[in-house]
């Protein structure tokens, strides 16, 4: 049966890297992607989720797994680790039991055992065995009942492809099968800002800008319209907040209506759109708006409608987005981009912009990756080393996606500065790819301050 790379794959058989630590889960990890992803977790007693990734091994779909370390002496979370292990390991069509070249240990012994029941979906593979390194020793695994062991170095990928082709002849493919479209959620978009910005102006140019509408819905209350549409194969669902008018009697409560009607949209949403009106610029409720939109972990698009109007004065854009990034202060991070709703310009540079930030709310951080880049982090900026201001961020994980959320352990959770935070969260969007979206940070003690 013939798979397309180009295509996404449901009901894919999953393949499992299992064995104690540091004997190269990782570096076989990477090796079967065929691509480069830092998955290794340098802080001990840090919890690991097994780490899922999708690939191809010669022309076959398969789910790629990677588990924490097997103990034997378990301290801290180690045994957490074991236990969602041994969980996965339950759950997995093939598993690859992994040995470093050498004598065998007493814990590979105790996970030979474990692993007794799933003796028919398991592989034997011995890495660090480049150049015939310690080969004699790897052969004595066959005394624990294992009918083929695999010779391997996953760095240098001696032998590698032979235990590739074991992997595909192991596997049931007949259950694979093309994954619909439909499977993907709406990307929820909430178009706020004041009345007169061009918020029904741009719904109406999305909703009815191309074939794949699916309905334009009037709302249970006045001031909401939502509409739906698609684009480059994704759904996405509008909430139009067209309605907030001024009322004549009640100046002194358009605030409260506004910011009460933006709570809404903004805890239904997965993006905001912030509509501005270019010639006249931000106004005071538009920068509450969006702090209430950061916040909540939500994305931010400031979207400077009616650039159309603007002169054609070179740097005017650039200009605008300094005035802008100015007056928003902690939201540079915050894309903006120049439409006109009336003739469509900017548009599909907008929704571009809106997918790639929905994979930034929705991207998860491996444990491991996320700590490993902690360490090189604190080794560039290490914290103060004063009698009142010293601290030591031990490891951090994390909690949550859209809206995305860290929480970091310290030795002293009050020592750590905002501006140490700051530049935490600076490091996160530059080598995590969180780059267009809020990032929530929360210090906590660590294990044995708690006491």
């Amino acid at each position: 049966m013939y798979f397309d790379h180009n295509k996404q794959y449901q009901n894919l058989p999953a393949v499992v890297l299992a064995g104690r630590p540091n004997v190269g889960k990782s570096t076989l990890f990477n090796r079967l992607l065929h691509k480069r992803r830092a998955i290794t977790d340098p802080t001990p007693g840090v919890t690991r989720d097994p780490v899922g990734m999708d690939t191809f091994i010669n022309g076959k779909p398969i789910k790629l797994i990677d588990t924490g370390g097997f103990k034997l002496e378990k301290e801290g979370l180690d045994k957490l680790v074991v236990e969602r292990t041994l969980e996965t390991l339950k759950q997995a069509d093939l598993i690859i039991l992994i040995f470093e070249a050498g004598e065998i240990t007493s814990e590979d012994e105790e996970f030979i055992a474990l692993l007794r029941p799933f003796q028919n979906r398991l592989l034997a593979a011995v890495n660090k065995t480049e150049g015939g390194r310690r080969e004699q020793d790897a052969w004595n695994l066959l005394a624990y009942g294992f009918e083929r062991v695999y010779l391997i170095s996953a760095e240098h990928g001696d032998h590698v492809g032979e235990l590739e082709d074991a992997i595909v002849r192991k596997l049931d493919f007949s259950k694979v099968e093309e994954a619909p479209d439909s499977l993907k959620p709406p990307i929820r978009i909430a178009l706020l800002g004041k009345p007169n910005t061009g918020k029904s102006t741009l719904s109406n140019r999305l909703t009815s800008s191309g074939a794949s509408i699916v309905s334009d819905i009037p709302g249970t209350t006045r001031d909401v319209v939502e509409g739906e549409f698609s684009y480059k194969n994704q759904d996405f669902k509008i909430l139009d907040t067209a309605g907030i008018r001024r009322k004549s009697k009640v100046t002194e409560d358009i605030e409260y209506y506004s910011v009460n009607r933006a709570i809404k949209s903004i805890d239904e949403a997965d993006i905001v759109f912030l509509l501005i009106d270019a010639q006249e610029g931000l106004s005071e409720q538009d920068k509450k708006i969006a702090g209430l939109a950061h916040d909540k972990g939500r994305g931010i698009i400031l979207v400077l409608n009616k650039w159309d109007a603007m002169p054609r004065i070179k740097h005017t854009f650039q200009s605008a987005a300094d005035r802008i990034h100015f007056l928003f202060g902690k939201m540079e991070y915050a894309p903006i981009i120049p439409v006109s709703a009336k003739h469509g310009t900017g548009a599909d540079t907008l929704l571009d912009t809106a997918l790639s930030m929905y994979r930034q709310l929705i991207r998860r951080i491996d444990t491991g990756q996320l700590n490993q880049a902690l360490e090189r982090w604190l080794e560039e900026c290490p914290p103060h080393t004063g009698p009142q201001t010293h601290f030591k961020i031990k490891y951090g994980v994390q909690v949550s996606e859209n809206p995305v959320k860290f929480i970091f352990f310290a030795s002293r959770p009050k020592a750590v500065s905002e501006s140490y935070i700051g530049y935490l969260r600076n490091k996160m969007r530059k080598d995590l790819g969180f780059s267009q979206i809020p990032i929530e940070i929360e210090i906590r003690p660590s294990r044995k301050e708690k006491g």
